[in-house]
């Protein structure tokens, strides 16, 4: 082979590059093959989670649990905030940069002139990591869709869908039931294929009959019921009692849970989990951007939520929280969102938008989001006491925000992983 990077940033650089390079065809036959010549396979079960929302929390939820269990859990899951490391975890702890180095070069090795994107090399590289981790159990995330994802060339043991609802249009349709078809292309013959959307598409409980999958749907083979203390799973033969909510914050994070112990069930000859370390782990588990509200005041919200579904959650999320004078938002958003129904959805609480450019070419523009935001203020009755701010990065309209707030009153940042990422980073390098 020519010389190749030998740290993980020059790889990473040069597969950015080489993908700006390469249109490529969606399909996984080119994934295929490259796995087939890596002779990539997992010799431990294997959960597969797709979703419009809610795939991270439900991926979180399932490492905690089983990490509390004693087993040896990989998991795969994206995009990152911080370090590309994050993609890849082994018992709890992000992939080194070493290990990473190794699988990319595994993949390079066998590649050939195949050409593959930025996302299918990296795929194929963690789960060649975590493949050879000696694992007892692999949680891998789905990126986009799910039939044509590049994760899909594994024959998942358990596939969960969460959430469906509009997004990512361009690749998976402009319905539910089109993008449903499309997050039940992970299921498999004669394998449970659970899904956790309360009001599941046609498309997906179709195609799952069609194939032969063991279709687990929410309210017919698994469901919950609980208080303002405690709740409880019940499944086809399975109860939980008296179970503490997750730690994760959101009004959606039961239905994810429950998914969670509904695979948990599918597995319970495989990985037997106990009753207190599905307490313990849900108490316990930890997942950046996801309804995450900081330490201190003013009130600092954290959320990735970046399509009209998930900004619906965060809004209720919101109203949940008790009284705060004012709420400020810091928000960017790529341009192929719906980005006037995602503003919508958070218009009831916010009084401030501080919007923001991002650092990609996909992204809409501060000023075009400021518009937005401005007609939308304008048919209020207090439009006098609003505000909109343009500003050229997330750190900055995360800085005026700060500067603004008063104790009592909250910033939320979110729309993009890049606007979260953006002020993930100010914040990080403002405390050292």
């Amino acid at each position: 082979m020519p010389n190749l990077p030998t740290t993980l940033p020059d790889w990473l650089a040069m597969l950015e590059t080489r993908h700006s390079e390469t249109q490529i065809n969606m399909g996984l036959d080119r994934v295929q093959a490259v796995k087939a010549r890596m002779a990539l396979r997992f010799d431990c079960p294997v959960i597969m989670v797709a979703g419009t929302n809610g795939k991270g929390s439900t991926c979180a939820m399932l490492e905690s649990v089983l990490l509390r269990a004693g087993y040896k859990v990989g998991l795969y899951i994206k995009p990152h905030f911080l370090d590309f490391n994050e993609r890849a975890r082994v018992n709890g702890n992000m992939a080194g940069d070493a290990e990473l180095v190794a699988s990319f070069v595994a993949v390079e090795a066998v590649r050939g002139d195949t050409p593959l994107t930025y996302f299918e090399f990296t795929t194929l590289a963690i789960m060649h990591l975590l493949a050879g981790a000696g694992l007892d159990v692999a949680i891998l995330e789905v990126g986009l869709g799910g039939r044509l994802d590049a994760v899909n060339v594994i024959d998942a043991d358990v596939a969960i869908v969460t959430s469906i609802d509009i997004d990512h249009t361009d690749y998976l349709g402009s319905t539910r039931e089109a993008i449903g078809f499309e997050k039940a292309g992970i299921f498999r013959a004669g394998k449970a294929a659970i899904c956790s959307d309360p009001v599941p598409p046609q498309s997906l409980i179709e195609h799952a009959g069609a194939i032969g999958a063991d279709l687990w749907l929410m309210g017919r083979d698994f469901n919950y019921s609980g208080d303002k203390q405690q709740w409880n799973y019940g499944g086809r033969v399975q109860r939980r009692h008296a179970l503490a909510y997750p730690s994760l914050r959101g009004a959606n994070q039961i239905l994810n849970a429950a998914a969670v112990l509904a695979a948990l069930e599918v597995l319970k000859l495989d990985l037997p989990v106990g009753a207190q370390e599905v307490r313990t782990g849900l108490v316990t588990v930890e997942l950046p951007g996801r309804f995450q509200v900081l330490p201190g005041r003013p009130a600092v919200i954290l959320d990735v939520a970046h399509n009209p579904h998930a900004a619906a959650a965060l809004n209720q999320n919101l109203g949940n929280m008790g009284f705060h004078p004012y709420t400020y938002a810091v928000f960017g958003s790529m341009l192929d969102k719906d980005i006037d129904g995602v503003m919508a959805a958070m218009g009831e609480h916010v009084d401030h938008w501080c919007v923001c450019d991002l650092p990609s070419a996909r992204a809409a523009t501060a000023s075009e989001l400021a518009a937005k935001a401005q007609s939308m203020l304008a048919g209020r009755d207090d439009s006098d006491e609003r505000s909109v701010t343009i500003f050229p990065d997330p750190a900055q309209a995360y800085a005026n925000a700060m500067s603004r707030a008063g104790e009592n009153d909250r910033i939320v940042v979110f729309g993009s992983f890049l606007t979260v990422a953006g002020v993930m980073v100010a914040r990080k390098s403002s405390l050292h």
